[in-house]
């Protein structure tokens, strides 16, 4: 097992045990490319990823992203949208990308916290304890 895979893991098991239950919203594939534009927008940012289809065979997949790209389901809790966007957000058009490690971690923090009307303090208290490293100044990578 790799430390990204490890870093996956424990990211997922905090994302189930903290995210999921404040924000059971479900985003119909019509209206995702219009909260995508609208969180990129928000952030300062130009050009957003375009939102398509997730192929049949992505069985195990709930959604994936690259910076160009985000591909879901017919339907999409919105925070798994929200963590797809941080994946495009720490993603180059080259396909390079810091995978869930604390530059992810900590734009996804942002955004859950803007977006979703987390609780900021509770996020990163619960985030310390699973010891998952995150990192507030976080920005998206293809600005550097």
């Amino acid at each position: 097992m790799s430390r990204s895979d490890a870093e996956a893991r424990r990211l997922y098991a905090w994302e189930d045990r903290v995210v999921a239950p404040r924000d059971t919203s479900l985003v119909p594939f019509a209206q995702l490319q219009g909260l995508v534009d609208h969180v990129w927008s928000a952030e300062g940012l130009r050009y957003p990823p375009r939102v398509r289809s997730l192929p049949r065979q992505a069985r195990r997949t709930v959604a994936r992203a690259t910076r160009l790209a985000i591909e879901a389901p017919s339907e999409l809790p919105s925070w798994i949208l929200l963590h797809e966007l941080a994946h495009a957000m720490t993603s180059t058009a080259e396909g390079d990308s810091v995978g869930h490690g604390p530059a992810f971690v900590g734009l996804y923090l942002r955004l859950l916290v803007r977006h979703a009307r987390m609780p900021e303090a509770e996020l990163t208290a619960s985030l310390r304890a699973a010891g998952i490293g995150f990192d507030p100044a976080a920005r998206p990578v293809f600005l550097d």
